[in-house]
């Protein structure tokens, strides 16, 4: 009876320090600024959908799940109810839904993951070389490695239903005058278009063998159908629009430069057909003084194809353009952020940049924009905590009532579950 209590302390104590250690193991791994996202050609789906990439990607990892009869059995029920629904579904808005991940699949999946989930094994392989140094699921850097996978998990299958919500169920984004749907829900015609995307997804998918498939694939088919690519446009730029830019950052005497950077906010026109707003340009020309007084080596101009609604004018495009004809800056002091859609993702999505491009991120950023943006940021911590779950930034001293000091903070990596357009 002794030698069997003895037994359970110890079994308990090894537990005990498996598990400390697993923690201890996350908290110290920290997103590196040289990892390379692995996008397999498809920009808007590794942003989104990141986890789910590295599972096809990553052949152990694919083959370990492929060769699991939970997630087989789970696989074919998917299918199948494509398949089916293309017989029973007589409205537009079953045919989606069938594609979606139910609460219980998602559940099933979060318990064989942490089944399947062994010390050096491929999963752990995934989270420790991927998932951690990524920074794109950041925000649980607190937790065990097993249960960095379920969260990351449990937040793409999320992100997926999210975009079926939206661009095929019509149901409101979280900004609809820019962000909603392209089509009429309830027009005779949608029935046949989402027949016929969902006959399409079935092509794609009949053969697969990895469970996530038919809803991953449908996501990005209503995305693409709604002409919401946002995601990939001038991707990878540091081979395209940010060239120039990037491939100066080795040689900048960063100790020259009070401020990292200058970022400038996008402010997007009111119609189709002006290329760049008059705010936009006197933004542009506030932060060209500011370059050109030395304050910092590079211009970021930041802002998506946001306004109006299904705009073919980027915004960080355009300025630019305008800062390079008109106000005579060199394109490789220049930095394109083209993808915010809102004054809290300019910050956000600047900081990334800023991260992966090896630009110092620990010295303080320069915002330069008009005074009613400026005393915006100056109280938007409580919008960032609702709509990103976090902070991006750390406010430094108001120099005037145009310019503003920040410092980037890490926490601006993790990806933006329902955000599709701009992850």
């Amino acid at each position: 009876m002794h030698f069997i209590i003895s037994l359970m302390k110890a079994i308990l104590i090894s537990i005990f320090f498996s598990l400390a250690i697993g923690k201890t193991f996350a908290q110290n791994l920290q997103p590196d600024p040289h990892y390379k996202l692995v996008t397999a050609g498809n920009w808007v789906k590794s942003k989104n959908y990141y986890l789910l990439t590295l599972f096809e990607q990553d052949k152990e990892v694919s083959t370990l799940l492929k060769n699991d009869a939970l997630l087989a059995k789970l696989t074919q029920a998917k299918v199948n109810a494509l398949q089916t629904s293309l017989t029973n579904c007589k409205d537009a808005l079953c045919l989606p839904e069938q594609l979606k991940f139910t609460n219980e699949d998602i559940q099933t999946v979060s318990a064989r993951l942490t089944a399947l989930y062994k010390n050096g094994n491929a999963l752990d392989h995934l989270v420790k070389m991927h998932l951690i140094p990524s920074g794109t699921y950041i925000l649980y850097k607190n937790s065990t490695p097993a249960e960095l996978l379920v969260k990351a998990w449990e937040q793409d299958a999320a992100a997926v239903n999210y975009a079926i919500d939206v661009y095929a169920e019509g149901k409101k984004p979280n900004y609809p005058v820019i962000d909603s749907i392209s089509f009429n829900t309830k027009a005779k015609a949608y029935y046949t278009l989402m027949y016929d995307c969902s006959t399409v997804v079935l092509a794609d998918v009949k053969n697969t063998r990895l469970f996530f498939e038919p809803a991953l694939q449908a996501a990005l088919t209503y995305l693409e159908i709604n002409e919401r690519q946002d995601p990939a446009n001038y991707e990878p730029m540091t081979a395209t629009v940010n060239k120039a830019a990037f491939d100066r950052v080795k040689l900048i005497k960063w100790n020259k430069y009070p401020y990292s950077h200058i970022l400038v906010p996008g402010a997007g026109p009111d119609n189709l057909t002006t290329p760049l707003s008059g705010e936009g340009m006197l933004r542009c020309r506030l932060a060209a003084a500011q370059y050109r007084a030395g304050k910092a080596p590079y211009v970021v101009v930041s802002g998506g194809n946001a306004h109006p609604f299904k705009t073919k004018n980027n915004e960080a495009l355009e300025m630019k353009v305008y800062m390079m004809k008109t106000l005579h800056i060199p394109e490789n002091a220049i930095i394109i952020e083209p993808h915010a859609r809102h004054t809290t993702t300019n910050i956000r999505n600047d900081a990334r940049l800023i991260f992966r491009y090896g630009i110092p991120f620990t010295k303080p950023g320069y915002i330069v924009t008009d005074k009613s943006q400026t005393d915006f940021i100056m109280t938007m911590d409580g919008r960032c905590e609702k709509e990103l779950k976090y902070v991006p930034y750390k406010l430094g001293k108001r120099i005037s009532e145009t310019e503003l000091e920040f410092y980037p903070l890490i926490e601006s990596l993790q990806i933006d579950a329902d955000e599709p357009l701009d992850p």
